[in-house]
């Protein structure tokens, strides 16, 4: 069978991979871009920072994964231990915020532990996020932080999207231990499966696929963007007029777009395609002269003071993020702001607004603020599918179609499910795929997302 593949991120990649271990050479891969990666991808700015396109640590629910990345990176990389804070009523907060409420002023805190002792009913009569959050934290840990962060992150009304992602994505609430955190003042540190995670010590998160990438590097075409696929002749139309044939097509491209660029689809398909809703990023990376001694990895900020809903201190996943890996005369701050039709945010002044912001929150003074050395601005089109009510009918209705036509969206966005979109699950979704193809297996990542978020 002739394989095609559309996009070289980590679905493409790991697709690729998987034929290869499997010997199986009839295949190539077209990407959009001039370069490997997707939303995993890094980039050197004019000032010789390094920024990845958002906050990406490397954790992993597989082995198969573990042994790609070790391939790739060798011994070039960092671990961590996770240190993410929340920054909110003018204190921060040790993440997860429900577990460590004694942060909070008296008022606050009180208003948190009363509204746990109050709920009262069960998560299954919920259904939405919006009255999951309520039924599972109470009105004052959703009135501090559940409900704030998530409309910044999210971008969309909360009562349109369903709590049917939610596992290991959201830590819950567990009263005895939150009253005994606050009793004898414990630290709740260590909830989540990324508490220890690496970082390629150059190159960024993007060194990871660059190395995947690279024994494959004949097969990989930069610089071809899809514009048609003919469902009934199956060929692919490239941007620069190539046609290919395939037998299989796998493809991470947007799965609404996806849907846009067939030749011809069913009326119902096209109508699905209309309920996939997703936000979009704006990244600012912004490099400072200067030390920074702040041992936190990544902060969370629900408030309206700051634009962004997360920043990541990214000198201190690689010290060669910075010029010459010289962290005694530069930091970098990457901080995240999500746009949408319902949250709309100004790309012209949204550099200036997170500076701002980092006043407004104490990430920065006003000295700092005046010794920026680089500012460097991504702007992401599809940055997370969103898991709305109406989703899981969609993929139902158009991904059999596709795959009836041997074509298999899969990855971030062409799966469509973002509780199996980090990176992990992402290039998995591809091995999975071939494995599914060439030799019969389940799909398990792919099909069963709530259990491949556990899976080892």
């Amino acid at each position: 069978m002739k394989f095609i593949i559309i996009g070289a991120g980590p679905t493409g990649l790991g697709a690729a991979y998987q034929l290869n271990k499997l010997g199986h050479t009839n295949w190539q891969i077209f990407e959009r871009s001039d370069h490997v990666g997707g939303l995993a991808a890094s980039s050197l700015d004019d000032n010789n920072f390094t920024w990845d396109i958002g906050g990406h640590v490397l954790f992993s629910h597989y082995d198969y994964f573990d042994k790609a990345v070790a391939e790739a990176l060798g011994d070039q990389y960092f671990e961590h231990q996770r240190e993410s804070w929340i920054r909110i009523l003018q204190r921060w907060v040790p993440y997860p915020f429900q577990n460590n409420v004694r942060y909070l002023p008296d008022d606050a805190l009180r208003e948190c532990v009363f509204g746990l002792r109050e709920l009262s009913g069960t998560s299954n009569t919920t259904s939405n996020f919006r009255e999951w959050m309520d039924i599972v934290f109470g009105r004052g840990i959703v009135k501090y932080f559940m409900e704030p962060y998530n409309r910044k992150v999210w971008g969309v009304p909360l009562e349109t999207m369903s709590k049917s992602w939610i596992a290991e994505r959201v830590s819950l609430v567990d009263l005895a231990r939150i009253e005994r955190n606050i009793t004898e003042e414990l630290d709740d540190l260590s909830w989540g499966p990324n508490n220890v995670f690496t970082f390629p010590k150059y190159g960024g998160t993007g060194a990871i696929y660059e190395g995947i990438a690279k024994p494959m590097r004949e097969k990989i075409n930069l610089q071809h963007e899809m514009t048609e696929i003919d469902l009934d002749q199956k060929t692919v139309t490239f941007s620069h007029g190539l046609i290919e044939r395939y037998d299989v097509l796998i493809t991470t491209s947007p799965l609404d777009l996806l849907v846009s660029k067939c030749r011809v689809v069913p009326e119902r398909i096209s109508d699905a395609a209309k309920d996939l809703v997703h936000n979009s990023g704006l990244i600012v990376g912004l490099g400072f002269e200067g030390r920074r001694d702040d041992s936190k990895c990544w902060m969370y900020f629900p408030e309206s003071s700051a634009p962004f809903y997360r920043v990541t201190n990214f000198h201190n996943y690689s010290r060669f993020n910075v010029p010459a890996g010289d962290t005694e005369r530069y930091f970098s701050l990457m901080c995240e702001t999500t746009y949408s039709s319902c949250k709309p945010e100004n790309k012209s002044t949204i550099v200036e607004e997170t500076l701002q912001g980092l006043v407004n929150s104490g990430m920065i003074d006003e000295d700092q603020k005046n010794r920026l050395a680089s500012r460097h601005l991504i702007d992401i089109p599809y940055s997370y599918p969103v898991p709305t009510l109406g989703r899981d009918r969609a993929l139902a209705t158009i991904q059999p179609f596709l795959e009836s036509h041997s074509v298999y969206s899969r990855g971030r966005f062409g799966a469509w499910k973002y509780e199996v979109g980090n990176m992990d699950h992402s290039f998995m979704q591809g091995v999975e795929v071939v494995e599914r193809l060439l030799k019969g297996t389940e799909e398990r990542t792919f099909e069963d997302p709530l259990s491949a978020q556990s899976v080892r």
